[in-house]
């Protein structure tokens, strides 16, 4: 394990603990959540370094490493993934709208359905993803150029119009590192698209430690609007829009009372439309929300 001695994001020493979650997942351990006594950020602290995360993955359930899942849970996943592959792909091409060749790169691309669908569209596509059976996966069912995570560094610089990232970020030792990295690599006036959960959510309120997307150990960190905004600002970014990811809350809400054993998929509905309801009256408190970052 490593313990960070200052914040990911404010650079500044001094935390406290303030919550202990169990990882359901996969090794039932428990893990801890600091919070910067300068800025609020919350991460897990102390987290597996690079060469220890690995085995934090190694389960079936974990359906973003996955070509398929089973179960209901795997069901509506892919109905909602389907979906909003769509809509991801018409936001990425309303980033230039009218251009005639929009250049992609997905960090964390996974088993490539998105990059995919981007292609088939006409976009020029690039992936990177640090799993080798998801990369190989992608790889060979969608015929897509993904690279392993040390070739991010090896990209032609200011070579991509946009820049994807969907609930990776989260995943990133290197917090900083990586907002540089994706500053460099896209064109002038190119658009980062960051998606993350939220833990200013009505679902992360009411579920508090057992909230699934806390997801400890894989997630490093645990953002809030106002994080986002100064990682990425200080690295020369403007943020210019947040947008819900609304199926996000009804899929938390699922995973936290399966995890627990606790509740229904009625009540788990339930509380993904009380999260939503909350969230449309209460600016930036959507289970999980994309930011669209501007260079």
């Amino acid at each position: 394990m490593e313990t960070l001695h200052q914040c990911p994001i404010c650079e500044k020493p001094g935390f406290r603990a303030v919550q202990a979650c169990v990882d359901y997942t996969v090794s039932r351990e428990t893990f801890t959540i600091s919070e910067c006594e300068s800025c609020g950020f919350w991460f897990t602290n102390p987290r597996p370094g690079p060469g220890e995360i690995g085995r934090y993955y190694e389960s079936e359930e974990y359906i973003s490493h996955s070509g398929k899942s089973r179960g209901l849970m795997g069901a509506l996943y892919r109905r909602v993934r389907d979906y909003t592959l769509r809509r991801k792909l018409a936001l990425v091409v309303g980033q230039h709208p009218g251009k005639r060749e929009i250049r992609l790169l997905d960090i964390g691309c996974g088993t490539g359905e998105f990059l995919n669908v981007c292609s088939l569209a006409g976009l020029v596509v690039s992936g990177i993803e640090p799993s080798l059976k998801a990369r190989t996966f992608a790889q060979t069912n969608y015929s897509l150029v993904v690279g392993e995570e040390s070739q991010i560094n090896a990209l032609e610089k200011a070579s991509f119009d946009v820049i994807t990232m969907w609930h990776v970020l989260e995943h990133v030792h290197s917090l900083k590192e990586r907002a540089r990295q994706i500053y460099s690599l896209l064109s002038a006036g190119g658009v980062a698209v960051i998606a993350v959960p939220n833990r200013s959510s009505w679902d992360a309120e009411k579920y508090k430690s057992e909230w699934a997307a806390y997801d400890l150990p894989r997630h490093l960190y645990h953002f809030r609007r106002e994080d986002i905004q100064r990682l990425f600002e200080a690295e020369g970014f403007r943020l210019t829009g947040t947008l819900p990811m609304k199926f996000d809350s009804y899929y938390v809400s699922m995973l936290s009372d399966r995890n627990t054993g606790r509740g229904s998929l009625l009540g788990s509905t339930w509380n993904g439309l009380v999260s939503n309801l909350k969230a449309s009256t209460r600016d930036g408190t959507w289970s999980s929300q994309i930011y669209i970052l501007k260079k």
